[in-house]
């Protein structure tokens, strides 16, 4: 699911990214565990998504090439990453909500204001 090998692809594109840096830094044991942590639920929309960005023809139909730039495959990269990033929020403001209900500590008209949970 994650390469920590790509981290050290181009040493010149990416010596000025601190982010990098800090997950050059980082055992190969710790990437995997963050990479392995998202939902199968957040894998299949990511997956779903990024088909949907690049159009899915069913393999055993058609051969299928897709031919970008190294930017524009960046771009993609990175707006997978920020939707996985959100979806997890989301996931886990579900997971309490859920909890919160179950226990009785947060009122049934919490979608009043969906930026506010109401204790």
């Amino acid at each position: 699911m994650f390469n920590p090998e790509f981290l050290t692809s181009d040493n010149e594109a990416i010596s000025g990214n601190s982010l990098i840096q800090y997950l050059q830094e980082q055992s190969p044991d710790v990437l995997q565990r963050v990479a392995r942590s998202a939902s199968s639920d957040i894998q299949d929309i990511i997956r779903h998504n990024v088909q949907g960005l690049l159009g899915m023809l069913p393999g055993e139909q058609f051969d299928v090439k897709i031919q970008t730039s190294r930017d524009n495959l960046a771009g993609l990269l990175a707006s997978a990453m920020m939707t996985g990033y959100f979806l997890r929020q989301m996931e886990q403001r579900m997971e309490l909500e859920t909890t919160l209900i179950s226990t009785g500590g947060l009122d049934d008209d919490h979608d009043a204001d969906p930026g506010e949970l109401r204790l």
